[in-house]
C-alpha cells in the first residue's frame, strides 16, 4: 500500500504549499518579513505533521476543509522551531533540506522575526477558522500552546541542548524526544480526531499511538544521523555526535536502537489497532516514518 500513501502525502502536499501560500500573499506586512517567512514554508519537507493531522480525520470524515486551517497552523509552528533551531546560538546549521538556513539566506534578525512570525500567525489562522466549532477552536489553541510550548516542544528543546556533553538515561532521552518532537505529533492524530468528531475513548488510543510515531521517528533521526545519506537528507550527517548529544545509537548502538525501533512499531500498532485504525493511513504512515531515508 505504499504507493496509495505516496499519493496522499503527495496530493495533501500540494494542497498544503497552496493555501500555505494563499495565506501569507494576502498578509499586510514588510515584503522581506513575508519572503523570509515564505522562503522556510517553501523549503519543502515531509509535511508529515498536517499529512498526520489530514490522515486521522479521515478515519472519520472525507471533506478536509475543516481541518486545513489546523493543518497548516501546524505546519507553521513546526517550520518556525526549525529556523530557530538552525540559528547559531542554537544548533548552528548553514543548511536545511538541501537550501541554506533562514540566517544564512538573510540575517540572524529576520530569521528571529520570520519564526516569531510564524508562530503567533498559526493561532490566528485557528482562531479566524469558520469551519469548525468555537469549541474546538478553544480545545485547539489550549492543545496546540501547550504542545508546542515550555512543556512541550520548547521544553524539549531546552533539556535537548542541556544534554549536549552528557550521558543520559534512555528514560529522559525518551522524556526528551516526547517533548521535542513527540509533543507536536501527538497533536495533529488528536487535532484530526477531535474535528472529525471522533469519540474520547477513540482519541485516548490514538494519543497513546501517537506517543509511539514520535519516538518511532526520532530513533529512525538518530539512526539516519549515522547511516544516513548527506545528499538524499539535505543537511549533514554525523552532527549529533559532534555536539556529543545523547542519542539512541549512542546509548544502544547501531543494532540496539534498531531492535528498540521495533519494539515501538509493534506498540504504536496495538494501540492503533484498539482505535480501530488498522488499515488505515495512520497504519501505513508507522512503517513510512519507520523506514524513511530522509
Amino acid at each position: 500500500m505504499q504507493h496509495v500513501l505516496h499519493d496522499f502525502i503527495n496530493e495533501h502536499k500540494a494542497i498544503l504549499q497552496t493555501e500555505m501560500d494563499k495565506k501569507l500573499q494576502h498578509l499586510d506586512i514588510p515584503a522581506t518579513l513575508k519572503e523570509a517567512m515564505l522562503y522556510s514554508l517553501q523549503a519543502g519537507g515531509k509535511r508529515l505533521r498536517p499529512v498526520l493531522l489530514i490522515a486521522s480525520y479521515k478515519m472519520y470524515q472525507q471533506d478536509t476543509l475543516p481541518v486545513m486551517n489546523s493543518a497548516i497552523a501546524l505546519e507553521m509552528i513546526h517550520t518556525y522551531s526549525l529556523i530557530h533551531d538552525d540559528l547559531p546560538a542554537m544548533d548552528d546549521d548553514d543548511y536545511r533540506r538541501g537550501k541554506l538556513t533562514n540566517h544564512k539566506a538573510f540575517d540572524e534578525a529576520t530569521a528571529i522575526l520570520a519564526g516569531d512570525a510564524l508562530l503567533t500567525y498559526s493561532f490566528e489562522l485557528i482562531a479566524n477558522d469558520s469551519h469548525i466549532l468555537d469549541t474546538h477552536k478553544v480545545e485547539l489553541i489550549k492543545e496546540l500552546s501547550n504542545a508546542s510550548g515550555p512543556e512541550g516542544m520548547v521544553g524539549g528543546q531546552f533539556l535537548d541542548l542541556d544534554a549536549e556533553n552528557k550521558q543520559v538515561s534512555i528514560h529522559e532521552l525518551e522524556n526528551i524526544h516526547h517533548l521535542k518532537t513527540g509533543r507536536l505529533l501527538t497533536f495533529a492524530i488528536k487535532a484530526g480526531a477531535l474535528i472529525g468528531q471522533a469519540t474520547p475513548s477513540e482519541i485516548n488510543h490514538l494519543e497513546q499511538f501517537a506517543y509511539y510515531l514520535g519516538l518511532i521517528f526520532q530513533i529512525q533521526d538518530d539512526i539516519l544521523d549515522v547511516i544516513g545519506d548527506a545528499e538524499r537528507m539535505g543537511k549533514p550527517v554525523g552532527s549529533d555526535s559532534e555536539l556529543q548529544k545523547s542519542t539512541y545509537p549512542n546509548l544502544l548502538g547501531l543494532d540496539g536502537a534498531k531492535e528498540f525501533k521495533q519494539t515501538y512499531i509493534k506498540k504504536a500498532k496495538a494501540a492503533l489497532d484498539k482505535a480501530n485504525g488498522l488499515g488505515t493511513m495512520l497504519e501505513y504512515i508507522v512503517d513510512y516514518i519507520s523506514q524513511r531515508d530522509h
